[in-house]
Protein backbone atom coordinates (compact mmCIF):
# COMPACT_ATOMS: atom_id res chain seq x y z
CA UNK A 1 0.00 0.00 0.00
CA UNK A 2 1.42 3.28 -1.13
CA UNK A 3 1.12 6.23 1.52
CA UNK A 4 -1.97 8.65 1.22
CA UNK A 5 -2.52 11.86 0.85
CA UNK A 6 -4.04 14.04 3.28
CA UNK A 7 -5.55 17.37 3.50
CA UNK A 8 -7.30 19.70 5.97
CA UNK A 9 -10.90 18.34 4.79
CA UNK A 10 -9.64 14.67 5.08
CA UNK A 11 -7.64 14.56 8.28
CA UNK A 12 -10.15 13.46 10.68
CA UNK A 13 -11.43 10.97 8.97
CA UNK A 14 -8.30 9.84 7.20
CA UNK A 15 -6.22 10.27 10.71
CA UNK A 16 -8.02 10.53 13.96
CA UNK A 17 -10.92 8.22 13.11
CA UNK A 18 -8.47 5.25 11.38
CA UNK A 19 -9.03 1.79 12.53
CA UNK A 20 -4.97 1.53 12.64
CA UNK A 21 -1.77 3.86 13.66
CA UNK A 22 -0.96 6.57 11.35
CA UNK A 23 1.73 8.24 10.90
CA UNK A 24 1.35 11.41 8.88
CA UNK A 25 4.37 13.23 7.28
CA UNK A 26 4.05 16.82 7.21
CA UNK A 27 6.05 18.07 3.90
CA UNK A 28 6.03 20.78 1.44
CA UNK A 29 7.37 20.44 -2.33
CA UNK A 30 10.43 23.22 -1.47
CA UNK A 31 11.72 21.28 1.79
CA UNK A 32 14.78 19.24 0.33
CA UNK A 33 14.93 16.21 3.20
CA UNK A 34 11.26 16.06 2.57
CA UNK A 35 11.96 15.09 -0.75
CA UNK A 36 14.45 12.64 0.28
CA UNK A 37 12.73 10.78 2.81
CA UNK A 38 9.95 10.28 0.57
CA UNK A 39 10.74 7.20 -1.42
CA UNK A 40 11.91 5.85 1.98
CA UNK A 41 8.45 6.29 3.49
CA UNK A 42 6.74 4.59 0.47
CA UNK A 43 8.81 1.44 0.52
CA UNK A 44 8.25 1.45 4.45
CA UNK A 45 4.55 2.12 3.63
CA UNK A 46 4.75 -1.46 1.72
CA UNK A 47 6.54 -2.97 4.23
CA UNK A 48 4.17 -1.97 7.10
CA UNK A 49 1.14 -1.78 5.41
CA UNK A 50 -0.40 -4.46 7.73
CA UNK A 51 0.47 -2.66 11.03
CA UNK A 52 0.23 1.40 9.97
CA UNK A 53 -1.24 3.56 7.00
CA UNK A 54 1.74 6.42 6.06
CA UNK A 55 -0.10 9.86 5.26
CA UNK A 56 1.37 12.73 3.89
CA UNK A 57 -0.02 16.52 4.52
CA UNK A 58 1.64 19.21 2.22
CA UNK A 59 1.96 22.09 5.03
CA UNK A 60 1.33 24.90 1.71
CA UNK A 61 -1.95 23.42 0.75
CA UNK A 62 -3.00 22.74 4.00
CA UNK A 63 -2.44 24.94 6.67
CA UNK A 64 -4.88 24.46 9.32
CA UNK A 65 -4.18 21.16 10.83
CA UNK A 66 -0.69 21.86 10.77
CA UNK A 67 -1.12 24.95 12.46
CA UNK A 68 -3.14 23.15 15.00
CA UNK A 69 -0.44 20.52 15.52
CA UNK A 70 2.23 23.36 16.08
CA UNK A 71 3.91 21.84 13.16
CA UNK A 72 7.51 25.02 12.72
CA UNK A 73 9.96 22.80 11.14
CA UNK A 74 9.70 19.78 8.20
CA UNK A 75 10.06 17.29 7.63
CA UNK A 76 7.68 16.24 10.86
CA UNK A 77 6.41 12.94 11.38
CA UNK A 78 3.46 12.10 13.82
CA UNK A 79 2.21 9.06 14.39
CA UNK A 80 -1.50 8.70 15.74
CA UNK A 81 -3.25 5.99 17.77
CA UNK A 82 -6.65 5.85 18.33
CA UNK A 83 -7.05 9.70 17.40
CA UNK A 84 -3.97 11.13 19.80
CA UNK A 85 -0.36 11.54 18.54
CA UNK A 86 1.77 9.44 20.78
CA UNK A 87 5.58 10.09 18.83
CA UNK A 88 7.01 12.27 16.42
CA UNK A 89 10.29 12.54 14.66
CA UNK A 90 11.76 15.90 13.61
CA UNK A 91 14.24 15.58 10.00
CA UNK A 92 15.30 13.29 7.93
CA UNK A 93 17.16 10.05 7.89
CA UNK A 94 18.05 7.14 6.70
CA UNK A 95 15.27 4.67 5.75
CA UNK A 96 16.63 1.94 8.05
CA UNK A 97 16.02 4.45 10.92
CA UNK A 98 12.81 5.85 10.21
CA UNK A 99 11.64 2.18 9.88
CA UNK A 100 13.12 1.24 13.33
CA UNK A 101 11.91 4.13 14.74
CA UNK A 102 8.61 3.56 13.44
CA UNK A 103 8.44 -0.33 14.63
CA UNK A 104 9.86 1.22 18.14
CA UNK A 105 6.28 3.18 18.88
CA UNK A 106 4.18 1.26 16.85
Amino acid sequence: MSTIAVTDASFAADVLQSDKPVLVDFWADWCGPCKMIGPALEEISDELADQVTIAKMDIMESTVVPGQIGVQSIPLMVLFKNGEPVAQKLGAAPKGQLKAWLESVL
